[in-house]
């Protein structure tokens, strides 16, 4: 085995990533360093265990290895998001298929199934926790998935393929970034920019300096997207940016000087890997993706999820419709003759107006971003018992980052990274990321560290950075993620937090956390206007609580079109020879949708949550998972949103246990019931009385 490698921070140990030292040149050499050790450290392991594998000779001694790759791994994945440069990129590219390749070797490890495969039979398994029982029963599940009963041929297969589809997830996701970045409008005539709030205003001219420009510069950057589909007056305006943004790293893609995109195009990218999906299914003897996917899923059979999403989808169309006759006939007083899809959001927002007297920016100064992050800090303390300190002494990779420790009854348990803003160089979007994984060491408890992230925008010279309440509820989402991440009470790696948790499941903390941001009580600890700290007033919140629901038919049906279309590419790919991504998506439409965009729309070819995400054949597990967590709010609204006793139930049923259990039994004892459909078409607004159409 070689040394490891001199003067490398991933490779050092350390608490916390090392962040001010890590260079692009650090990352390839400390990959190849951990996959060498690890590939003789398992060896080791597998041989000196053979004749009676146990948890403490076999197992821990994996998750032992397997953490310090992780380790080493995970501030570069991070890195690799939220400050993308070439070299970085390179590197990280790089290292990914090494990793790539490693993790499918170890999955085909014919040693390590054995081991597993011995324990789980011996007599010893009755007396490991359930945690480990998990761990053990997952990983065989997992060594069948990778291909361990396959022909060695087949592995090899399986292996290529999977090298393979790691590359096009990455490229997918560079493309999307590169395209949203190379475009830009740069304006002169502050008149073209009539409606756009101050706040965007203020940024635009950020954008436009940082270019050493005069006036403003729009990008594609979601909060300069939203600010102009949502404001701006000068359709032309609206127009481009939606052509722009919609049809990002596809044929039809622009740069800020015209000329074509083209070089960022995902399409053949998606033919190849719904090809490759579709080969590694059939390798395994599912019959197709969708059935791959669902394996480790809540959800047992694409029929079952199909079902799922036209039922949701009957009982909500009618209201859509509805909401989208009375948008055009809105649009039409308004001397508008046709509704484009870059006049929905505008007319909307003068609608939502119009009719409730409220909208998301009469509401942005009274969510200065510091003190909606003040207010979060206080719903977790008040549900969870939690006490969160920000250490300013811990190293992040950009200024506007920070680090903070979580307490409970006086004891650090957790801690995360917040990073808010939105910048050249970042991806889009919000996340949370695993950094550090709660589990028992030789030296100690391990405590868990998360990533969160979101891209919000960022303070101007003279306005403080100030959130829309849609950035607000953003924003817990993510933070329920962390919670889910860092509360958990589970020791063993792969079942601690979020690891191991049904991917249809792993949205039901973040989503069930968002129901605070509704409730005047807490809008109070959120609010303060920033230029007199006043809270939000009465007639405001009760104009906002009025709105809530105002078009929740036409968002609803827009998810469930994302979910249905990433389903039946994954379900129905060998019947489209070759695959049919536009046809897909249009009998879809053709189905649920209630409004029809422009032919030029490749929505597609920007979809990071199925092509470069963890969502493929699982995007429905946004409205799955949210019919369990509006289920699990109902018993707030019976007993109080502070009700201490809810709370506690909620830590210890869901959150402490991660994926130590199937989350099905984690809602039951929550919940004491199956969970039931009806709490989110209330909270959606949506009568669940009517009878659903034929």
């Amino acid at each position: 085995m070689s040394k490891p490698p001199s003067h490398n921070p991933l490779v050092e140990p350390h608490t916390l990533p090392p962040f001010a030292e890590i260079q692009p040149e650090h990352v390839v050499p400390a990959v190849e360093y951990f996959i060498e050790r690890n590939t003789a450290l398992v060896e080791d392991i597998v041989t000196n265990a053979k004749s009676a594998p146990s948890w403490d000779n076999f197992v821990y001694p994996m998750e032992d290895c397997d953490d310090d790759l992780s380790q080493a791994w995970s501030p570069v994945g991070h890195l690799n998001g939220v400050l993308n440069s070439e070299a970085l990129r390179e590197a990280y590219n790089e290292a990914l298929l090494k990793i790539t390749e490693f993790a499918t070797a170890m999955g085909q490890h014919q040693g390590m199934y054995e081991g597993y495969n011995t324990l789980r039979n011996s007599a010893q398994f009755e007396q490991l926790s359930q945690a480990q029982q998990k761990t053990i029963d997952n990983a065989l599940r997992d060594f069948t998935l990778s291909g361990i009963g396959l022909p060695k041929e087949k592995q090899q297969q399986f292996a290529a393929n999977s090298k393979r589809l790691s590359e096009l997830s990455s490229k997918f996701s560079n493309n999307v970034l590169d395209a949203t970045h190379a475009w830009y409008q740069h304006i002169t005539d502050e008149s073209e920019l009539s409606g756009l709030p101050a706040s965007a205003l203020a940024v635009a001219k950020q954008a436009a300096a940082s270019k050493s420009l005069e006036g403003w510069v729009i990008t594609l950057d979601i909060p300069a997207y939203l600010a102009v589909m949502t404001h701006a007056d000068n359709r032309a305006l609206r127009e481009a940016m939606y052509r722009a943004y919609t049809t990002r790293a596809s044929d039809q893609g622009t740069k800020a000087d015209g000329s074509s995109a083209a070089e960022w195009d995902n399409s053949e990218l998606i033919s190849e890997t719904l090809a490759l999906r579709q080969q590694q299914a059939e390798l395994l003897g599912f019959a197709n993706y969708a059935e791959l996917s669902l394996a480790r899923k809540m959800a047992q059979t694409p029929e079952q999820v199909e079902e799922f999403l036209l039922n949701l989808a009957d009982q909500s169309k009618a209201m859509a419709e509805q909401e989208l006759a009375e948008l055009r006939t809105f649009a039409q007083q308004d001397g508008l003759d046709e509704l484009q899809a870059w006049d929905v959001s505008y007319y909307s927002e003068k609608l939502k107006e119009q009719q409730h007297a409220i909208s998301q920016e009469a509401v942005r100064p009274y969510f200065p971003a510091e003190k909606v992050i003040s207010g979060l800090f206080s719903v977790a303390s008040r549900l969870f018992g939690l006490t969160i300190k920000q250490d300013s002494d811990i190293t992040t990779w950009h200024p506007d980052a920070r680090y903070y420790r979580v307490e409970r009854d006086g004891v650090e348990i957790a801690g995360f990274y917040l990073d808010i803003y939105a910048r050249e160089h970042k991806r889009g979007g919000a996340w949370m990321d695993v950094c550090r994984t709660r589990r028992k060491t030789a030296q100690g408890l391990q405590l868990p560290v998360a990533y969160l992230t979101c891209n919000f925008n960022p303070p101007s010279e003279s306005i403080p950075a100030l959130l829309t309440h849609n950035e607000v509820t953003t924003l817990f989402h993510e933070f329920g993620h962390g919670l889910h991440h860092m509360l958990t009470q589970v020791d063993v790696a792969a079942v601690s937090g979020t690891s191991g948790v049904e991917w249809d499941a792993v949205e039901l903390p973040s989503q069930f956390l968002e129901n605070w941001c509704w409730h005047p009580e807490v809008l109070g600890l959120l609010s303060g206007h920033y230029e007199t700290g006043e809270p939000l007033p009465e007639d405001l919140l009760n104009k906002m609580l009025a709105a809530k629901n105002f078009q929740s038919g036409m968002m609803m049906m827009r998810q469930i079109e994302f979910a249905l279309f990433d389903l039946r590419l994954h379900w129905h790919y060998p019947s489209l020879n070759p695959v049919d991504v536009a046809g897909v998506i249009n009998d879809v439409r053709q189905r649920v949708a209630v409004f029809q965009p422009p032919a030029f729309n490749r929505f597609e070819n920007s979809f990071n949550h199925i092509f470069a995400g963890g969502y493929a054949a699982g995007y429905y597990s946004y409205k799955w998972a949210e019919v369990l967590s509006a289920d699990a709010f109902s018993v707030f609204e019976e007993n109080g949103i502070f009700d201490a006793d809810s709370g506690q139930r909620f830590l210890t049923e869901i959150l402490q246990k991660g994926g130590s259990r199937d989350a099905n039994s984690l809602f039951v004892a929550f919940r004491g019931r199956e969970p039931e459909n009806d709490a989110l078409l209330r909270h959606s607004g949506i009568d669940v009385s009517q009878p659903k159409p034929a």
